[in-house]
Formats: structure tokens, C-alpha cells, sequence
């Protein structure tokens, strides 16, 4: 259990900032060093104020009893009769020093005394009802002889406060030193963890901008945090030349894939149109075997559309581009897909409006988005397709569905390549979304997902498509009326 609370101890000191860990050691080194002198000083210095105050006492005591004296007048008859001649003005001598005196007959009778003096025996030297006494006896002169006490007394709550005065000094010198080591450890420790700052500022700054050509800068001292910052610099050297290499690298291997997909349409277009003969030529398995063939390259011809559309955007290739309707291009993406929607309700409701944009890609955008819709819900649901200008200006398409939702899990990659949800029933190779986005970034637009429903039993999903509006409307070669009607009624 001990062994558990000094290791819960040293975790809580652990976790500090190590400006705070050192300032505080150097604190609780200089508390430790003045308690150990406040306490030897403190008690030489209360033994001597203690001798003090008892050698004044006893000195007092001496110089009233110098002061007086005594005659004695009577016979062995009539008896001897004790007379103090001019006596001390005792209240006067006395209060000086807050105290008390009394002058005693030899059998123990008051002759005189301070007003309010107490009882204070016959020891010769005590502390009595909180006075420290000190007594002195006088040999009376003549033919009687004996003898007359003088008793002296004062306060021992003066030598109480002054103890106690002295105590708080010895305190307060302790608790004012140590803030003082723990201030000056402070400050000491952030000039010493200065160039540490340093060094975590710019690895934030390089962190921001992901920017490893930066330079670290390096402390004057040759120590151990200047060979940190010339480990940090080089691995930062190490950092850039290896990001530089693994840009190169990407850069020629997506003008590689641009360049392949490019070269392959053409011998792909002539594979189609000889298979799309024979499946018309042939008869019986054969027939068949040619019409798998022309569905697998028909697949084919589109996986490397879709390589060749994001080789473009990774390039930063920059398509033709010419104001276009976005309603006319989703009605015809809808109609496309018509025949393979009839076991959903697919609604339109399409309000023309004018982007500057590559008319093919943003036809594959609506494709995409449609098609994913209709993949990843059960039959029977209910797809909704709409386009709508905002009142910021840009063009907005949505896809809404009511179907079981995305899940939380695909939610952070659904817009990444080869990313294929659970419920994938169209044998997609998981390029679609992130052709999606990377033809609304490429337009200077964006992409999101919102759940229409969270926590429901049919959840749902709704992709929001948000591009910048060309402004003026087109000349369009329909009607130019807002669409809404079914994907039955649009593909009539």
C-alpha cells in the first residue's frame, strides 16, 4: 500500500511540466535548507533571549535591594520594630519593566510591595503565577542582626512575545526565501526551456503548413538541447528529401496510370465493337460466352474511365469547360439509370441552374451518386434527386434516400478510393464517391453526408453536391421548366 501511494505520488509529479518540476525541487531543496538554519538559529536565539531576560531579572532584583535601607528600632522587651529608610518609589521602579516587587520580613511579613503584587513564595528563583522571580536577601546591620527578602518579578508574557516575535521573523524569513527560490526557479527553468519553445513552436509551425524544408534553430550553448535541435534538423532534412522522392514517385505514377488509361480506351473500343458482332453473329454458347466477354469489357471500359477521370484530378488536369445546365445533366443521368430503378420509387424534382463545368464529368458525377443510391438501398425504397439554387448563389444537387444509412464505421473513408460499403449489391469496384468528390473539388465545389435520421430504424443518407453558379441562365435546348417527376415518366 505504501509502496502504491509513493508511485500514485510520483505519476501526479511526473505529469508537470518540467519548468514546474524543477522550480519546485529547487523550492523544496531551499524550504528544507531554511528550516534546518531557521531552527538551529531559532534556538541559540531563544536560549540567549531566555539567559537575558533572567540575568535582567536577577540584576533588577540586585540594584533594588542595593537601594535599600533599613533600620531597626525597639529593645529585646518591647520587641524590634523593622523601618525602611527612604524607600524607592516601588510602583515607578517597577513599571519600567512590567513588573512586581514585594520586600519581606525574615519570618515572611510584608513590609511593602507594588500594588497588586501576588503571592510569590520564598523561592529564590522560580517562575511563579506567570512572573519569573528572583529573590535577594539583605543582612540588617546591629545588635539584632537577621535579615529582609526582596523579591523581584516580572512578566514572563514579555519573554513569551518576544520569543514568539522572533519565531515569526524566523517564518516568515523561511516562507518569503523560499518563494523567492521558487520564483528565481521559475524563471530560470523557462530561460532554460527557451529553446526548447523554440523548437516546439516551429515543429508546430512545420506541423501547420507540412512544410519539412524549414529550418530548426539551434541554441548558442553547445548542449544537450542543441544536439536535439541538430537531430531534429536533420531528421527534418531526412523528412523533406523523402517527401520529395514520394512526390516524384506519385506524380509518375499517376501520369502513368493517366497515360495508361488513355492508351487503353482506344484498343477497348475495338474489342467492344467486335464483340458486340460476335454476341450478334454467334448462336448458342458461344453466343453466350461472347456476350460475358462484351459485359466484362464493358466493366472494363468504365474502371478505366474512372482511373482516367482521377488520374486527371490528380494531375490537376484542367478539362474544357462551358456554362451547363445542372438540372438538364441530372434529368439525363436519371434517365440513363431508369430501367435499372424499377424496384425503386426514384422522384425528381429538378430546378434549372447554370455551372461553369465539364458537362461529361458532372454527368458522371450525377451517375455516381444516383447509382450508389440505388446499389445501397432495399427495393421498395424511396430515392429523392433534386436541384435547387441557394440563396448564396451556388448550385446545390441532392440525393436523398431512406434507406439503413451509412455506417459510423465507413462514414470518416466513404469518399476514399476502393472503399465499398457492406450492403454493395452492384459489384462496384469503389471508385464511384470518390470520383464524386474529386470532380466537385476539381469544380471548385463540395461534397457531404448528412444522416436524415440518426437513431432511426431506416436511418438514411443524403449526399449534398455544392457548386459555384455560373449566373446568367442558358438558352436551353428543353423547355427550362423545373422537373419533378418520377424516373418512369423522365426515361418515356
Amino acid at each position: 500500500m505504501r509502496r502504491s501511494g509513493h508511485s500514485r505520488i510520483a505519476n501526479r509529479f511526473d505529469r508537470l511540466p518540467i519548468r514546474v518540476r524543477l522550480a519546485g525541487v529547487s523550492a523544496l531543496l531551499t524550504f528544507t535548507i531554511l528550516c534546518a538554519f531557521a531552527l538551529a538559529v531559532g534556538s541559540l536565539t531563544v536560549h540567549r533571549i531566555r539567559t537575558n531576560f533572567n540575568r535582567e531579572v536577577a540584576v533588577s532584583a540586585g540594584n533594588l535591594a542595593g537601594l535599600l535601607q533599613v533600620e531597626v528600632t525597639g529593645s529585646y522587651i518591647q520587641g524590634f520594630k523593622l523601618k525602611i529608610l527612604n524607600p524607592p518609589n516601588l510602583d515607578r521602579f517597577a513599571n519600567s519593566e512590567d513588573a512586581v516587587v514585594r520586600i519581606l520580613s525574615e519570618s515572611g511579613g510584608v513590609l511593602t510591595s507594588t500594588t497588586g503584587a501576588p503571592n510569590l513564595g520564598l523561592s529564590s528563583e522560580a517562575d511563579v503565577h506567570g512572573y519569573r522571580v528572583h529573590t535577594r536577601r539583605v543582612e540588617l546591620d546591629g545588635p539584632v542582626g537577621g535579615a529582609i527578602i526582596v523579591q523581584y518579578g516580572r512578566r514572563l508574557s514579555d519573554l513569551d512575545a518576544t520569543i514568539a516575535r522572533v519565531e515569526l521573523l524566523l517564518l516568515l524569513g523561511v516562507l518569503a526565501g523560499t518563494a523567492l527560490a521558487l520564483l528565481a526557479g521559475m524563471t530560470i527553468a523557462r530561460r532554460a526551456m527557451a529553446p526548447i519553445a523554440a523548437l516546439t513552436s516551429t515543429a508546430e509551425e512545420i506541423a501547420r503548413t507540412r512544410d519539412p524544408s524549414r529550418s530548426v534553430p539551434e541554441p548558442l550553448a553547445d548542449d544537450e538541447v542543441a544536439e536535439l535541435a541538430r537531430t531534429l534538423g536533420g531528421m527534418l532534412r531526412e523528412l523533406d528529401a523523402a517527401h520529395a522522392e514520394t512526390e516524384a514517385t506519385l506524380a509518375r505514377q499517376r501520369q502513368f496510370v493517366a497515360d495508361a488509361s488513355h492508351e487503353l480506351r482506344t484498343p477497348l473500343t475495338s474489342v467492344l465493337a467486335n464483340l458486340e458482332l460476335l454476341a450478334e453473329s454467334l448462336q448458342g454458347e458461344e453466343a453466350d460466352a461472347a456476350r460475358s466477354a462484351l459485359r466484362s469489357s464493358r466493366r472494363m471500359r468504365r474502371l478505366v474511365a474512372d482511373l482516367l477521370l482521377l488520374a486527371r484530378t490528380d494531375v490537376g488536369r484542367i478539362v474544357r469547360r462551358e456554362p451547363c445546365d445542372l438540372a438538364q445533366i441530372v434529368v439525363e443521368a436519371t434517365a440513363e439509370l431508369g430501367p435499372v430503378s424499377s424496384e425503386h420509387e426514384l422522384t425528381l424534382d429538378a430546378h434549372p441552374v447554370v455551372v461553369d463545368a465539364s458537362r461529361d464529368e458532372l454527368h458522371r458525377l450525377a451517375l455516381n451518386l444516383i447509382e450508389n443510391a440505388l446499389r445501397h438501398t432495399p427495393p421498395g425504397t424511396e430515392i429523392r434527386v433534386s436541384t435547387t439554387a441557394t440563396s448564396a448563389g451556388d448550385a446545390r444537387f441532392v440525393v436523398e434516400d431512406d434507406g439503413p444509412g451509412v455506417p459510423e464505421r465507413l462514414a470518416s473513408t466513404l469518399f476514399e478510393r476502393f472503399i465499398r460499403g457492406a450492403g454493395d449489391r452492384g459489384g462496384s469496384f469503389g471508385l464511384g464517391l470518390a470520383i464524386v468528390r474529386a470532380v466537385a473539388e476539381s469544380h471548385g465545389g463540395s461534397v457531404t453526408l448528412e444522416q436524415t435520421h440518426p437513431g432511426a430504424p431506416q436511418p438514411g443518407a443524403r449526399f449534398v453536391v455544392t457548386l459555384p453558379s455560373a449566373g446568367a441562365p442558358l438558352n436551353l435546348d428543353y423547355d427550362g421548366k423545373d422537373h419533378r417527376a418520377s424516373a418512369q415518366a423522365v426515361v418515356d
